[in-house]
């Protein structure tokens, strides 16, 4: 289980392929950015505001393109109204999680 053991505190593997991503997000302010990790979640600023779910359409895709992944790779499975959120990342490679801390 070495590749479990090399995951960020934030990441996990999921049961059925690909990788679960817990996210604390911020909607609403001045622009995108990955904010390091608060309590074993990435934490994410959206531009985007929560309504009409804005802000959960600019997660996915922002998360997807700092992965270098097609927004349809990225799914949210859970917190879809709340700040905490779970999604699921797809793809044939392990994305490089250490990019979302230095962006």
């Amino acid at each position: 289980m070495d590749e479990a053991a090399s995951l960020p505190a934030f990441v996990t593997e999921a049961k059925g392929g690909g990788w679960h991503v817990q996210v604390r997000v911020q909607p609403g302010v001045r622009k995108s950015e990955f904010a390091g990790v608060i309590d074993g979640r990435l934490r994410v600023r959206l531009a985007a505001p929560a309504v009409e779910n804005k802000a959960n359409r600019e997660l996915v895709s922002f998360l997807a393109k700092a992965l270098g992944l097609r927004p349809s790779k990225v799914t949210l499975l859970s917190g879809e109204a709340g700040r905490q959120k779970r999604l699921h990342v797809e793809s044939d490679f392990e994305p490089d999680w250490k990019k979302l801390l230095s962006l």
